[in-house]
């Protein structure tokens, strides 16, 4: 093996990092965007609200990324009108089709992770909130979503994990990020084994990252729900007033 050229790889390697690291984000940042409100909509009792929603997630994961990634840049240029119109500028950009795919399936996946969040609040809370008199959006806003959220982060930290390693799908449309970049030092030094190595180790690094920081946040959470239930067992203790023995007697 040869380990000059893994170290020396890795510096390398880590300019293509930095373009995944963007293609991870503003896929993140886009897609739970769009997930929020798609996720609002696929619990709606509504059936005519509800099913497009489910049509657009059963397609996004029902199909491969791959798949998905090809349409937007190669099928979306075979439409006449498509290259006529004012979106062609963007769309004939790997860098934009491999954001606008990432970021629907992401979105799609999050959708569905957020829904059964939702699902899981209790029911009480909802009543609850309620009977204080909360509308809709406030009710969603300051009761729901914050619920759903601590429901959901375990489930939502793999769909990141997955989606930093799905990046690598870009180099198919001639983007250089991680992957992209590794390929074309195998194509100069014809070392496949050293240069993959180095590569699989930036990823190893990135997952190992996100885990930490979805690690930290699930603590936060617990702690937080902690406080919050030794408070009210304060409260609830304070409340009960002690019956004395000359009261009995």
């Amino acid at each position: 093996m040869n380990w000059s050229l893994i170290i020396s790889s890795l510096p390398v390697l880590m300019e293509g990092a930095t373009l995944t690291l963007i293609l991870t984000l503003v896929s993140l940042f886009v897609g739970l965007t769009l997930a929020i409100p798609l996720a609002l909509l696929r619990t709606a009792r509504s059936f005519w609200l509800s099913a497009p929603v489910f049509a657009f997630t059963y397609v996004m994961r029902g199909t491969p990324l791959l798949v998905q990634l090809f349409l937007v840049y190669y099928g979306l240029g075979q439409i006449d009108w498509v290259r006529s119109s004012i979106a062609w500028p963007v769309l004939r950009d790997p860098l934009w089709c491999a954001l606008i795919a990432f970021s629907l399936n992401h979105a799609a996946y999050s959708t569905e992770i957020l829904r059964g969040g939702i699902n899981a609040v209790p029911t009480g809370e909802v009543e609850a909130a309620k009977a204080l008199g909360m509308g809709y959006t406030l009710r969603t806003r300051r009761i729901v979503l914050p619920i759903a959220a601590r429901f959901c982060l375990p489930a939502y930290s793999n769909e990141v994990i997955l989606m930093v390693k799905a990046t690598s799908l870009a180099n198919t449309v001639t983007l250089m990020e991680l992957t992209g970049v590794a390929r074309k030092i195998v194509a100069q030094t014809f070392s496949p084994y050293e240069v993959f190595l180095s590569a699989a180790i930036v990823y190893l690094a990135l997952t190992f990252a996100v885990t930490r920081l979805f690690g930290v946040l699930e603590k936060s959470g617990s702690r937080h729900r902690q406080r919050r239930n030794s408070e009210r067992d304060t409260i609830i203790a304070s409340s009960v007033q002690p019956i004395s023995k000359g009261a009995i007697l």
